[in-house]
């Protein structure tokens, strides 16, 4: 290896970063040690930024972002701004759909080619940019961008170096990368705690967990009439604001039922009471932002108890979900609450754990599957300035 590094150097510094880096270290930290030991190796660095694709509906790329004396960050692009001016016809663009490199002095930039992101940096006090190819072992392409301010800008030494420690920094970012892209394709299509247990080994059929939760199950009224054109993108809106009320207030999503959404509170350090009241909170969001579109109803049904929590499934299939009577009581609640048209109940336990203003006794009822007439609850739906 030749460059600014003498070769031995060089070689240690490979050798770190497949090795040690590589299974011991995050990406930010990786990035940032990496970044150190060019500028101590005689690098003018100024700002590194490391950008990754993920196969992912939702978020577009993630990276790290190493600015010197202020260290290394990381942060996330959502898949929207790929769609931008921001993305096209950057020098990221071209590096991952060209697979080479990209360099440009910034110290006399055109605004008729040069694209927007290195007049962000010139501002900034950038003098030349550099940017490489980092090629994964599936095929896949991210980029490196590393920045000077140096007045000279970047000495071939310099270009040198970065571009054959590149594949190196690729390697050992690579796994780490990989990790992520499973981890969230898993928090987007299971929900964020399921996607941590199965992350962390619960993949065998049978593993499963008993504990407490208030669950919610929310069902869409008027689906089946809608003109077929039409429910695909009513669909999506019904549910993105039961998925964005069930985040806000700490909840999983674990399974689309159809029109139907189930999400779960496990209950924790703040008890059961806490628990029912993250989730009455979450349906009250949910309940008032349909409300503001005039356009949209639909039910539901709490109740909090004991569930079991884990893979269920065939030899070759498997689903991660909660099951048990706490679960199968919502389902008829649901029933229920459609007949005596009532957009939101609850059973008689997840009434007990809430404030009484918060509910009213709407009587008792035969319910499918349970010998005895339950009780069932209205829920009252505060105005609340945060919903």
């Amino acid at each position: 290896m030749s460059g600014s590094i003498s070769s031995t150097r060089a070689l240690a510094f490979a050798n770190w970063l497949v090795g040690p880096a590589r299974t011991t270290l995050t990406p930010v930290e990786i990035v940032e040690q990496s970044c150190e030991r060019l500028l101590a190796a005689g690098a003018p660095l100024w700002q590194v930024r490391i950008g990754q694709r993920l196969a992912n509906p939702l978020i577009g790329a993630w990276g790290v972002l190493w600015k010197r004396g202020s260290g290394a960050e990381q942060y996330n692009v959502p898949r929207s701004m790929l769609a931008t001016n921001s993305y096209a016809g950057s020098p990221f663009q071209h590096v991952i759909e060209t697979r080479t490199g990209f360099r440009r002095s910034l110290l006399h930039l055109d605004p008729a080619h040069d694209h927007p992101v290195l007049f962000e940096l010139a501002s900034a006090g950038g003098t030349d940019y550099l940017a490489i190819p980092m090629l994964y072992g599936d095929g896949s392409v991210q980029g490196g961008a590393f920045t000077t301010d140096d007045s000279a800008g970047f000495r071939p030494d310099d270009i040198a170096t970065i571009e054959q420690i590149g594949p190196f920094l690729a390697a050992a970012l690579e796994p780490a990368a990989m990790r992520r892209s499973m981890e969230s394709l898993l928090k987007t299509y299971l929900g964020n705690d399921p996607a941590q247990r199965i992350s962390n080994g619960a993949i065998r059929r049978g593993d499963q967990v008993e504990i407490e939760a208030a669950v919610l199950l929310t069902d869409l009224r008027g689906f089946t009439s809608l003109p077929e054109e039409q429910r695909f993108s009513r669909l999506g809106e019904y549910l993105e604001m039961i998925v964005e009320a069930v985040h806000a207030e700490q909840g999983d999503v674990l399974k689309f039922i159809g029109d139907g959404v189930l999400s779960i509170f496990p209950v924790k350090e703040g008890g059961r009471s806490n628990a029912c009241f993250l989730a009455f909170r979450a349906l009250a969001r949910a309940l008032k932002r349909a409300a503001r579109t005039g356009e949209m109803s639909f039910v539901g049904c709490l109740n909090v108890g004991p569930v079991t929590y884990g893979n269920v499934g065939s030899l070759d299939r498997l689903d991660f979900t909660v099951v048990g009577p706490t679960v199968n009581f919502l389902s008829r609640l649901e029933m229920a609450a459609k007949d005596i048209d009532c957009p939101a109940v609850c059973s008689e336990g997840f009434a007990a754990c809430l404030p009484t203003e918060l509910t009213a006794p709407l009587g008792r009822f035969s319910l499918k599957g349970f010998p005895d007439q339950q009780a069932v609850f209205k829920l009252n739906m505060p105005d609340f300035d945060s919903a």
